[in-house]
């Protein structure tokens, strides 16, 4: 009987994208609503997405597998 494969877990799949080095690559929290209050530098940080640490990145590559 062959092996079952391992579902790609979709939200993970929506908020991730593997870079061309390997590195995890992810968008700022914060940034959605309530802006008014924010200051223009802060709303500028919050549009450029960043690197998830690489203590969390062995599980949300785990979560990305699609085979």
């Amino acid at each position: 009987m062959a092996k079952v494969k391992m579902k790609t877990n979709r939200s993970a799949k929506k908020r991730f994208k593997i870079t061309a080095t390997g590195k995890i690559k992810r968008m700022k929290s914060g940034g959605a609503h309530y802006n008014t209050k924010k200051s223009s530098n802060r709303k500028r940080r919050l549009r450029k997405p960043t690197l998830v640490k690489e203590n969390m990145a062995d599980h949300i590559k785990a979560l990305l597998k699609e085979s």
